[in-house]
């Protein structure tokens, strides 16, 4: 028994020679890069170098693990080495308004283009106005005027020679030329005439005025032909005279954005567009104050313009490397863009400088980093991003378009390539359902990289947490950490990992630690953080968050909560238990006691029949029910009843690591021996009665310590644990100053019968040549008990006795000796 005790050197790994020599952290370096990630850097290194389509990255691990800050640091550090993005922008398609241009220039040329071109507009529209105004210009008009009016001159002489033989004549007025009637003298008809005419005449009159109209056609064909010759001329000089002054700004601004192909063909666009829209860019002011409707004409002159502006999408000026855009609230219009509309006498309209950029735009040709829990929130961002990955560019519509509503708008603009490496920072259950459930994703996201919650705690990575003390004491401002204090983070750090030879990545909660520490040993007036300030901050985050545990530990003091810590009882033992209230977890006991008896229902899970227990729980005893099958009913029937419960428990209970408690007190039961109440167990089993690890070692031995410190340590108090379980003992210095002054005990086994002898102080039993157990042993006991329960008389239906099933011999015939008085026991 005392082969498996263990020793106080072995309840905590101490941080002796694993720190570098250094008196404090201001001697070390700060830490660059991350402690104990190996296989997620070289994924994120590798992602990061792969430029391939579906290449992207999906960063899993738990919170506080150093996720986002190792992707901003490696982000922005590959950033740096590559290129900067080309900006891009919008421009007017004067084929298809409804679909916007999109053109790309180099770095910081977006902003240069717009002003350009939009400077170089206001320089045409004045250049025109004034060219339009020039004594040149004014004489190459009035020169196409005089041979119209010289034409039109002709022709109407020859119109009034034809209208005479029909007895009219034409005048010009505000409604062009007007046949009126003449009279016999040769004068035109007044009113007063009209009005003192006979029918015959009028009829005569409408006669010949149809006749003249006939007759006339060709004659006002040649006036028509020879107006829109005029205007076709004039038309050709105002487009000379414009092309002059277009050009020479249209080819200023290919000289200096070239070379680019499309970028030229819509300054060609432009180029053309004024030169057939020259009439708008001259001074009409004098129109406009004979105009009553001059404020709605303005306003409408205004949006014609608005078509030459340039809207600046994406500017990267400001970047002289790879974007890295860190999006923390994912929508739809924040990751893909949006159009606006904007209200116009009742009616909602928009127009290319309303298209606005998203995250997605922001990042092409860098990277985009994301949070996939904000994104989850947000499906429609997620959809839309997807397919943008998938098709490789993307296009800005509005969600409605998205979704199948009907538009008030058809703008489409043009879809802009995509190049850009999104990283998506989650966890492994939800990287797990999305891999399974969309097919896009598996395809996209090819890349994982899994922060893993602890590392070897190696002198390597020791000093590495050394250096990131020393890094939130040179960045943040904190104190510099002597030795010993680093030496405590590090216990600590393995007491969160629950692993003696492991350190946690949980890097928040060390921080926390840190800061808290830094804040007392300021409060004490001290220059550095020692190894007493580390253990305030540990004791005053438990001292927070204990409350519920504090008052746990008041029922136990009053005895409200009923549990034997001395003594020996048979059937009953005390199981530990882990409660956890968020960010604290601690140790609570509870009584086990079971109740054997002559039937054949089986164990009694009184837990799974109230509906307080969970699956594994439920598993657990069925478990033992298998075990109890293969120890003791290998040639007989398993003839037993047992009901199995944790005391003054009404909260629930899961986990299966309490099954082997429970064993225990049925062995005790069924052999009527009784167990020692100093001594709480703990420790799952498996069918063949070996113990397996389990879950919060560390909580639920200080929780019973608590509770023997309370009714009094006696020196024969202690804790058995599995023995996998060793090396997650980190434990206080108080257990481990009970455990050396042998106060206090933790046993670790490997298998129910070692279990069964330190709380019975009886051997297990084992079988002998014949297959017996070793009298008086604690399986010899329980088998017997077995035997007398399937040899023991039931009722059936009739209410007569069933004969008795006593078996003299087992299969090979071999009888067990036992004493005259007690029934042959075969195994």
């Amino acid at each position: 028994m005392d082969g498996i005790k263990l020793t106080y050197e072995q309840l905590r790994n101490e941080c002796c020679n694993e720190c570098a020599d250094f008196l404090s952290t201001a001697e070390l370096g700060s830490l660059e890069g991350i402690i104990g990630q190996d296989r997620a850097v070289e994924a994120i290194d590798f992602g990061l170098n792969i430029r391939k389509k579906g290449y992207n990255i999906f960063v899993s691990g738990i919170s506080g693990t150093g996720r986002n800050s190792y992707i901003t640091l490696i982000t922005n550090r590959k950033a740096k080495t590559e290129k900067p993005a080309d900006d891009w922008v919008y421009v007017f398609n004067f084929k298809k308004p409804e679909h916007p241009l999109a053109l790309n220039l180099q770095n910081g040329q977006g902003k240069v283009f717009q002003k350009a071109v939009e400077s170089s507009i206001v320089l045409i529209k004045k250049e025109i106005e004034n060219i339009f105004m020039s004594q040149e210009y004014e004489r190459a008009k009035n020169m196409l005027y005089k041979q119209l009016n010289d034409i039109s001159e002709e022709l109407l002489e020859e119109l009034n020679e034809l209208a005479k033989k029909y007895g009219f004549a034409y005048t010009n007025t505000d409604r062009g030329l007007v046949s009126i009637p003449l009279k016999s003298d040769g004068n035109a008809m007044t009113e007063e005439d009209f009005k003192t005419m006979t029918k015959e005449i009028y009829a005569e009159i409408q006669r010949k005025s149809s006749e003249l109209n006939i007759a006339s056609l060709d004659i006002f064909k040649k006036i028509r032909d020879a107006e829109e010759n005029y205007r076709d001329k004039l038309k050709k000089i105002d487009s000379e005279y414009a092309s002059k002054v277009v050009k020479v700004h249209i080819d200023k601004l290919k000289n200096k954005f070239a070379p680019n192909k499309k970028l030229e063909e819509y300054l060609n666009s432009l180029r053309q567009d004024i030169i057939e829209k020259v009439d708008l860019f001259k001074n009409d002011e004098p129109k406009k104050q004979a105009n009553p409707f001059f404020a709605l004409q303005g306003r409408n002159n205004e949006a014609f313009f608005a078509r030459y502006r340039v809207n600046l999408f994406v500017d990267n000026s400001d970047k002289n490397h790879a974007p890295v855009v860190f999006e923390t609230n994912p929508t739809y219009t924040n990751l893909l863009g949006s159009i606006e509309f904007e209200n116009e006498m009742g009616f909602l309209k928009t127009s290319f400088d309303k298209v606005s950029a998203g995250s997605l735009h922001a990042a092409n040709g860098g990277y985009l980093v994301l949070q996939v829990k904000d994104l989850m929130e947000n499906i429609y961002a997620y959809k839309g991003m997807m397919r943008a990955l998938m098709n490789e560019e993307i296009k800005v519509e509005t969600i409605q378009a998205t979704m199948g509503y009907p538009m008030t708008t058809g703008m489409k603009p043009e879809p802009i390539p995509l190049k850009v490496k999104v990283i998506i920072v989650g966890d492994p259950y939800t990287y797990s359902m999305l891999y399974a459930y969309d097919e896009q994703f598996s395809k996209l996201f090819k890349l994982r990289a899994d922060f893993d919650v602890e590392m070897r705690r190696t002198p390597d990575n020791v000093e590495k947490m050394a250096k990131f003390i020393a890094s939130h004491a040179n960045n943040v401002g904190l104190r510099h950490f002597d030795k010993d204090a680093v030496c405590k983070v590090v216990e600590y750090s393995s007491r969160i990992a629950e692993n003696k030879d492991k350190l946690t990545s949980q890097f928040n909660r060390l921080v926390d630690v840190l800061y808290e520490a830094d804040s007392w040993a300021t409060s004490h007036g001290s220059e550095l953080v020692r190894k007493e300030h580390v253990s305030k901050a540990i004791d005053q985050k438990a001292n927070r968050n204990n409350m519920y545990e504090e008052k746990i530990l008041e029922l136990f003091k009053d005895k409200t909560y009923l549990l034997d810590v001395e003594g020996e009882k048979i059937g009953e033992i005390n199981g530990l238990a882990v409660v956890s209230t968020g960010e604290y977890s601690f140790g609570k006991p509870s009584k086990i006691t079971v109740s054997t008896y002559s039937g054949r229902s089986g164990l009694i899970n009184i837990e799974r029949e109230a509906r307080t227990s969970g699956k594994i729980h439920d598993k657990g005893v069925m478990i033992i029910h298998g075990y109890m099958g293969y120890k003791y009913a290998q040639d007989k029937p398993l003839a037993l009843s047992a009901s199995i419960v944790f005391e003054q428990l009404y909260s629930g209970i899961d986990g299966d690591s309490a099954s082997s408690t429970e064993l225990y007190a049925i062995l005790s039961s069924l052999s009527e021996v009784p167990i020692r109440q100093g001594i709480a167990v703990t420790g799952s089993v498996n069918q063949r009665g070996m113990i397996q690890p389990i879950g919060g070692v560390n909580e639920k031995i200080e929780g019973y310590f608590k509770v023997c410190q309370i009714k009094g340590l006696t020196g024969e108090q202690g804790v058995i644990i599995p023995h996998q379980n060793v090396n997650n003992l980190m434990l206080s210095e108080d257990i481990i100053d009970a455990v050396k002054n042998e106060v206090f005990h933790i046993y670790a086994v490997k298998t129910v019968d070692e279990g069964i002898e330190i709380l019975t102080g009886r051997p297990a039993g084992s079988k002998d040549d014949k297959g017996c157990y070793e009298k008086d042993s604690i399986h010899y006991l329980v088998d017997r008990k077995l035997t007398a329960y399937l040899e023991h008389p039931d009722k059936n239906k009739n209410g007569k006795k069933n004969k008795s099933r006593t078996r003299d011999k087992d299969n090979d015939g071999i009888d067990c000796g036992v004493d005259e008085d007690d029934k042959k026991v075969q195994v």
